[in-house]
Formats: C-alpha cells, sequence, structure tokens
C-alpha cells in the first residue's frame, strides 16, 4: 500500500475517486481536481479530512491542471463525461473533456517531472457492441461516425493512444485501466444497477431494453479499486493496459433487474420496452493479464455486492 505519497487525482470527487481516496487517505496526501457535477465525496468523512485538498476545478483548464498536480508523485486520471445517456444528449462535451482534458493532465505530468506513476482510466466500451472474454490487445471495434453513444468509446481510445505514446516518448510511467460495469455503494448518476436498485426500493416498475438479453458482467467497486491501487504500485504494470472486472458475475439484464428486484424484497413490476439506440449486447472481460501482472483477483459475488449496495441504498434514500 502507498504510504506518504503526494496523489493528484482528477475527478477524485465521483464515485471511484471517492471510494479510491478512502483506501489511501490515511496514510497520503491528496489533491483532488473536480467540477463537482456528482459529487460522491459530499457529507462523507472525506469531506473535511486534513488529507485532502479538494479544489474546484475542470481538467480543461491547463493552468488549473498544472497548479493542483505541482509535487505529486502519482496521477490518476478519472474525469470525464460518465453515463450513456448523458453521453448521447453530449457527444460534442464528452470528446471535449475527454481529449483536451486527458491531453492537459497528461503535459502537466510530463512537465512536473518525478512522477512515478500516471494511471489513466479507460473503458470497456473501446471493444464496442460484442465483446467476449475480450483481451486487452483484441481489435477494438466500435460503432459508426454519427453515432453519439461511440462518442465515449472513440475519444478514450485516442486517449489511451495518447498515454502509450507520452511513455514510449516522454519515459511517462503510465498505465491504462479499462472497468467493466463498476457498481456499489456511493455510486451517483446512471447505470443500470443505479436504476433498478432506486425503482425497486421505491415498489416502481423497472424497465428494461428490448428484450433484455444483453450481457453484462458486473465488478463490484471494492474489486475495482483493488485493481487501480495494484496498477498505481506494481512496477509490471508500467506500459500496460487492464481489464478490470468480474467474468463471473455475467447474466443478462433482464434477470438482474428480476434478481435485485427479489434480493430487495420488492413488488416491482419488470418491463420490457423498446429501445431504438445502439446498446451493447455483450461485455465480458478476460482479466488473465490483470491476474498475471499484478495479482488482481475480484472477490466479491454479484449476489453479494448487490445486497452491500441495496443496504447503503435503504439508509440514504427517502423511501417515503
Amino acid at each position: 500500500m502507498l504510504k506518504n505519497k503526494k496523489i493528484f487525482i482528477t475527478g477524485g470527487a465521483g464515485f471511484i475517486g471517492t471510494r479510491l481516496c478512502e483506501r489511501l487517505v490515511d496514510d497520503n496526501q491528496i489533491v483532488i481536481l473536480d467540477t463537482l457535477h456528482r459529487n460522491a465525496i459530499k457529507d462523507s468523512p472525506l469531506e473535511n479530512h486534513p488529507n485532502i485538498d479538494l479544489v474546484v476545478g475542470d481538467v480543461r483548464d491547463s493552468d488549473a491542471v498544472k497548479s493542483a498536480m505541482k509535487g505529486a508523485s502519482h496521477v490518476i486520471h478519472l474525469a470525464s463525461i460518465a453515463g450513456v445517456d448523458t453521453v448521447m444528449n453530449n457527444p460534442l462535451l464528452t470528446m471535449d473533456i475527454t481529449l483536451k482534458g486527458t491531453f492537459n493532465v497528461l503535459e502537466a505530468a510530463v512537465e512536473e517531472k518525478g512522477i512515478e506513476r500516471f494511471v489513466d482510466l479507460s473503458t470497456s466500451e473501446v471493444f464496442g457492441a460484442y465483446a467476449y472474454r475480450v483481451k486487452e490487445g483484441d481489435v477494438t471495434s466500435l460503432g459508426a461516425v454519427g453515432e453519439a453513444r461511440w462518442t465515449y468509446a472513440v475519444s478514450k481510445l485516442a486517449t489511451e493512444h495518447l498515454c502509450h505514446v507520452m511513455h514510449m516518448q516522454k519515459d511517462l510511467p503510465a498505465v491504462t485501466v479499462r472497468p467493466f460495469n463498476i457498481f456499489g455503494p456511493g455510486q451517483v448518476g446512471e447505470g443500470a444497477i443505479h436504476h433498478f436498485i432506486v425503482k425497486a426500493l421505491k415498489g416502481e416498475r423497472l424497465t428494461v431494453h428490448n428484450d433484455g438479453a444483453q450481457i453484462r458482467a458486473w465488478c463490484y467497486i471494492d474489486d475495482m479499486i483493488d485493481g487501480l491501487l495494484l496498477s498505481m504500485e506494481r512496477p509490471e504494470a508500467v506500459g500496460n493496459t487492464f481489464n478490470i472486472g468480474n467474468p463471473r458475475t455475467a447474466l443478462t439484464v433482464y434477470n438482474l433487474a428480476n434478481l435485485i428486484v427479489r434480493i430487495a424484497g420488492s413488488s416491482s413490476e419488470v418491463r420490457l420496452v423498446e429501445w431504438p439506440y445502439p446498446d451493447v449486447e455483450l461485455r465480458v472481460p478476460d482479466i488473465t493479464s490483470a491476474r498475471n501482472l499484478l495479482g488482481f483477483e475480484p472477490k466479491v459475488d454479484l449476489e453479494e455486492g448487490l445486497n452491500r449496495t441495496l443496504k447503503w441504498y435503504r439508509s440514504t434514500l427517502d423511501l417515503n
């Protein structure tokens, strides 16, 4: 575990960033740069923690990035637009934040000197609509140009190339992590599990797109954070890309909705609705590389993760 480091995290007030900070904050100084658009850190014990410096700012502001990064030993770049609906409604903003923001953070890290590790969070979306047991080196396959759904994926793929170029040409110790469908307590915003749990706990109808046969493999947040920490610590990580997910949890979206209704003890109906937009039909990772090079192994099975997540939502939602 890292100790006595200064860690700079873009998007650190979000869902993944907040959980990462929880694991690092007692032994390190953390600087967060975030617009607070999705603020998972609010009202948490981290909000006023003496080891956290929260800077409200945008990764597209290169001066703000360079100022906030001063003296950092590790850089974790999480800032981006998140959620399929948000991406589809804001394709230009999605690409602007991803491309400009990542270039600014990479450029600042190269100028800063002394960066021990740069971790960039990419996405499993780079594998397109059909991805079964995909390896990191497999060919990426994106949707048609002009489909707003794929703007996030194509911009993230571009920034993966940027990270590797900075590693090869500028000796930046960069690592890319591709998360596969992360869920858990503290999740803010969109996502199927977030939607299903909120609806189930309120006794409202759960809606599933088309026939609900789309398959996902879900990864609990604690396992995701384990993968990120290993990518920050292990020397073998540098220069590589890693799938971080849990292939053992794969099931259809329809079955996921019904599972959540069952374990929530809910009377909610699961309704199939037409969805005329592009969707991911199959997404299951191969995590062999992360196992072999990082020692990564997901520990939390789907039902246990859902029970923990339901408990958190019950404690935070106003169900009256």
